[in-house]
Parts: structure tokens; sequence; C-alpha cells
């Protein structure tokens, strides 16, 4: 007997934390509209509402949390899924009732976690468990689950793994495509391998796949992210996996710009630097995790490098890219930082001239080593030292940014400003700019044809912050491909 149908129902998904999150989202998206599910933007009205969670700091947690508190206004049935979800389970469902709570495994069958849901049949949470224990996930057996030939309860889950139910939320030029899940390793401050698991690289062949299929929905720029790209390859038997796929996903049809976010500076190989920083169509981007400049804290939070070790990895990177983009983050407050810590961490940013510089207070993570160190600073120590160097950033980014008027940049344009501006300005993103982090770019005198996706070579006139103020080059033909969108 053929089961029946669903009762149409409606869903709405909140997202929060970074872009491996949106495109977690983006599949349970994709799942849900497959199995019957209406997906609408506002959750006023909806049958239920799912919050994608952070879980990485506490800041971000408390975010988490109040959007919980926050869609249980709406009404709707409230469900929460991702990093937090997946961490705490049971913990997080005994302090928060008014929401039912899902772990990763769920995602398989998030319809039928959803009907159970809105029918009141109640669902037992999960208990946390360390995910770096699980086998292996082999791409056979990923492959096998997507054609439903193995129940999905017989392989752990790797979310934002099955694009073939990817649905795209945002709209817009420029996507986000993962690359792995999961990290191996084992930073003190860090609890993400912990419920994220070991990483496992999607083979190349799915990569690519994928990346033809955004195409086809209209992304011109790929943002290639994971827990740490530089590691892409290593569970494969290659290293040089990302070497090789780099210009591979450049030449795929539609594709203007590949951006790689998310590089661990010990493992950034001469053979990946360079092919990122002179491979045509690949955005000379350097996405680095440095998280701190001085060499003995950085061995504290289990980490390699230091001021002169970065300094020259930026050297060589400019060697080969003159005007290639920097960004980072920097963790302030860890255990038993000193000033004489943070003076080599100001050596190095004053030094290092990067475009992008995100600064973070340390807080203790349950599970990991630094929650357990001593020589805990107070919080009002870390909140000075957070301001003291974000005031330097700012001054050190606007810097930056100033440097850059007379250079010439290729900009991706997402936002026609005509209505507001004057006919023919543009806001977008250039090669050192994250669509989605590092600034925008603003260009006039952009021709009257120009559509969003497009790349047009600009000259900077001036800088406003991290912002830049541009006049187009020269008239550039649009592609057909766009020009059809039009």
């Amino acid at each position: 007997m053929t089961a029946a149908p669903r009762t149409a129902r409606t869903v709405a998904l909140v997202t929060l934390g970074c872009a491996r999150n949106e495109v977690d989202s983006e599949e349970l998206a994709g799942r849900l509209a497959a199995e019957g599910y209406e997906l609408v933007d506002d959750a006023d009205g909806a049958d239920a509402v799912l919050v994608n969670t952070c879980g990485f700091i506490e800041s971000a947690k408390k975010d988490s949390v109040d959007a919980l508190l926050s869609a249980t206004d709406s009404g709707a049935s409230v469900v929460a899924v991702g990093c937090m979800a997946e961490r705490y389970g049971s913990e997080l469902a005994g302090a928060l009732p008014e929401a039912t709570v899902l772990g990763f495994d769920d995602y398989a069958a998030i319809g039928d976690r959803l009907d159970d849901v809105l029918a009141g049949r109640p669902l037992v949470p999960h208990d946390p468990r360390d995910r770096r224990t699980l086998l292996p996930v082999s791409p056979v057996q990923r492959a096998s689950v997507v054609a439903g030939a193995t129940a999905a309860a017989d392989v752990p889950s790797l979310p934002g793994h099955d694009w073939l139910r990817r649905r795209r939320l945002a709209g817009g030029p420029s996507a986000a495509l993962k690359l792995a899940s999961g990290c191996d390793r084992r930073c003190a401050f860090c609890a993400i391998p912990s419920f994220r698991g070991a990483f496992v690289s999607r083979p190349p062949g799915e990569v690519l796949a994928e990346a033809r299929w955004l195409a086809g929905q209209g992304v011109s720029e790929l943002v290639l992210v994971s827990e740490n790209s530089t590691s892409y390859g290593k569970d494969l038997g290659d290293l040089r996996a990302l070497e090789a796929l780099l210009p591979q996903l450049a030449a795929v049809e539609g594709v203007a710009r590949v951006r790689v976010a998310y590089l661990q500076p010990a493992e950034l190989r001469p053979g990946l630097l360079e092919v990122i920083a002179t491979a045509p169509g690949v955005a000379p981007y350097f996405d680095l995790s440095f998280q701190h400049s001085s060499p003995s804290l950085l061995r504290r939070m289990r980490r390699f490098g230091g001021t002169d070790d970065f300094l020259g990895l930026i050297a060589r990177a400019r060697a080969l890219a003159p005007s290639a983009g920097f960004r980072t983050n920097v963790i302030l407050g860890f255990p038993g930082e000193t000033e004489d810590d943070v003076a080599e961490l100001e050596r190095f940013l004053v030094a290092g001239r990067l475009d992008a510089v995100g600064v973070f207070g340390y807080s203790d993570e349950e599970g990991t080593e630094a929650a357990g160190l001593p020589g805990k600073l107070d919080q009002a120590e870390i909140d000075a030292r957070v301001r003291r160097i974000t005031d330097l950033v700012e001054e050190l980014t606007a810097q930056r940014a100033d440097e850059r008027v007379g250079e010439r940049v290729d900009v991706l344009l997402t936002d026609d400003l005509s209505a507001e501006e004057e006919p023919g300005v543009w806001a977008g993103s250039a090669a050192h700019q994250d669509p989605d982090a590092d600034g925008t770019t603003t260009v006039a005198g952009v021709p009257a044809a120009a559509v969003a996706g497009q790349l047009v070579p600009a000259v900077v006139e001036a800088a406003e912050g991290v912002d830049l103020l541009a006049r187009a080059a020269s008239p550039v033909p649009v592609p057909a491909r766009l020009a059809a969108q039009r």
C-alpha cells in the first residue's frame, strides 16, 4: 500500500554562525522541500521554525538561545538543529523545553522528524558524544545513503555534503561550497572537532558536480569552506588535491571567481600558495587562521608558528600577487597571555598590513584543554585587550584600504545602487574582499547593460574605512549566461 502524501506544512529556517552552517541549512531546505514542506521566510504563521544554531563561542551560543526563544514567540513549533544542538543535545532540551532538539544524525530524515514534532509525537533528544570516535565515512557509503540503498542510521551524518538535495536560500551571485567536514587539529581552545567529527574530504568529482549545479543556479563566485581547507585531500591520499581542484573549479562554465576560506598557516604548502596567488579565476585571497602571533602563546594553544613565520608567509604570497588580500582572526586573553604576548601580536599586525581582522576575547569552552589551564585573566582585562587590539585593527585596515587607491581591481557586481545613487553605480566585492565579511567596493561608471554576477575591472579612487570607491575602467561585454537572466 502506498503511503498517504503529507499534508502541506510550512517551515521557516533561521541560520546563525558561519558559511558552513549556511550550506547545512540549504541542505535541510532541499530535503524538506523534496519531502513536501513549503519553505517560508517569515516565522510568523509558519507551522515550524528550524533554528540552525552555532556553538562556537559563548557569545554565539547566547545568540542561538536568543533566536530559539524569539522563535517561540511566533507560535510555531520550534526545532533546534546545528552545532549547539549537536554539542549539547539532551542538556539543551532540558534547559529549553520550548524547543525540540535534533542532532546531525537526524538530518537524513528531517522530514520525518518534523512530522513527529508537528504531530506531537515525543522525541528523545540525543546524548552528546565525541564524533571524532565515529568510523570514517567513505565516498561509497555516502553515495549509498544518497541513493537510498543504505539506511541513514548506518552512516554518521555529514551535514552539508548532500548537494543533490540542496536548495539555495540567500540568492545572489556568491555561494559557499563545502569542501569537507570536521577537523583533525587539537587546538587547545576549540571544541569544534568533538561535535563536528574527524576531517572528511568530499571527493573532487562531487565538489565539481555541485559547482556546476551552483553555476546553473546563477552563481558566479564560489567560496570554498570547511573547518580547515588546507587539509583537503589528506584522507583521500592526496595532499595536493586542492591544488588540482582549484583550476578545475575556475574552469566551470559560468564561474567567474573561486575563493578559498579557512586556511591553516602551518599547512599552507608552497604549491597551494602558488595556485591561490596565480591561477586564473582563483582569487588571490588568503583567509589565514593565525589566532595570535606570540610563539610561546601559540604553543600553549597547541598551534605553530609566530610573528616572523607569518610575516614570511605573507611576503611569499605578496611576491607572487602584490595585491593579494589577507584576513585573519585573533584571540585575546588566552590563559597565560602576558603584556609581552600582546605587544608581539601588535608587532605582527602593524607589519602584516592585513585587509581584515576579526578580534575575539577568550572564553572557556567545556571539554577543551584550555578550560583547565592556569593563568586565567579577569574578564575586565580580556575586554580591555580586545578593545585595544580592535582599535589598532580598525586603524591598520583603514590604512591598508588607503594603500589600494590607484590599484586596478576586478569587482564582482552584487547590487545595483542606481536608484539610490546615480546611474551606473553598483556595490560588489573585489578579489581581496570576501562577499560576507570584508567590506565592499562601490563602482561608478558601470555600463547600463551590467548584471549581478559580472566581473568589472575598476580603478580604486578612494577608501572609506575598509570599503573602497572605484570607477569602472572600461566597458566589459556581459557574459551570455548572465545576459539571459536580465
